[in-house]
């Protein structure tokens, strides 16, 4: 299974960004956002034309957080992936987002809010973030990761790039 990850897009009107991604996207089993859509819209696209799991985030309204949860597993052959913004106040982001699923069993956690793309492990759990598609803040590059999971393998790829045009 071939799965993109996505987070703080931060969307305010579209401007084609998700339909200039959509030849990448289609060659996907399933998209992952981890928070801050900021505009519905962003939610309606992605179920509208992927097969699409997602959580809120802190700059989510009030119709994202309605219509998704803060926190979600998923179960991905016998993996079980959580899913987290990851926003709040005490520790780090990656500190929060595995504070955020230690009463549960997970192999991955994927999560956002930091615009820091990561790749990593801790405490024996692989950590996602992908940064961001639209609002790089600090980092030289626009991103997000290609997760793919098959026959008990989990392999993971940033994709980094220069320009929204993609």
């Amino acid at each position: 299974m071939r799965i993109a990850i996505l987070a703080d897009t931060h969307f305010k009107k579209n401007s084609g960004q998700l339909e200039r991604l959509a030849v990448r996207l289609s060659q996907t089993d399933l998209v992952i956002h981890a928070g801050d859509y900021c505009s519905y819209w962003v939610v309606d696209y992605l179920r509208t034309n992927y097969n699409f799991i997602g959580v809120w985030g802190n700059v989510d309204d009030k119709a994202i957080k309605d219509s998704l949860p803060e926190k979600e597993i998923l179960s991905v052959d016998s993996y079980r992936i959580g899913i987290i913004h990851g926003h709040g106040k005490q520790k780090t982001t990656i500190e929060r987002a595995v504070h955020a699923f230690i009463h549960d069993s997970v192999d991955a956690i994927i999560f956002g809010h930091s615009h820091q793309p990561l790749i990593a492990s801790k405490n024996k759990i692989i950590m996602l973030n992908p940064g961001s598609l639209t609002q790089k803040r600090h980092e030289r590059w626009f991103s997000y990761i290609l997760l793919t999971v098959n026959a008990g393998n989990i392999s993971t790829e940033l994709i980094f790039f220069d320009e929204l045009h993609i």
